[in-house]
């Protein structure tokens, strides 16, 4: 199974690179105020998946650090109710 997952990455990877070397003719994206960037077309591919990529990420931040603080609490609620539950049999042991 792992040959296979890394045969599957392998052939992902070749692909990827011949498309690379397919797209290498400039291109110019043209900006605001007359500004434009000259580049390889598979460079503005590469830098706006990654540009796209890196908001994804950020936009999920919040909700990530969100569910981490609710879980530390829950973890906490849960040690309380274990040390209560604890006590209360000791308490009947006795």
């Amino acid at each position: 199974m792992n040959a296979l997952l890394w045969g599957f990455r392998i052939f992902i990877f070749l692909f990827l690179f011949a498309f690379a070397l397919k797209n290498t003719d400039p291109v110019g994206v043209r900006f605001f105020f007359d500004s434009v960037w000259q580049a390889p077309l598979i460079i503005i591919v590469l830098a706006f998946f990654a540009g796209g990529a890196v908001l994804g990420v950020m936009s999920l931040l919040g909700m990530v650090f969100n569910l981490r603080r609710e879980v530390g609490k829950l973890k906490r609620e849960l040690k309380s109710a274990n040390q209560h539950q604890n006590r209360a049999t000791q308490l009947d042991s006795k």
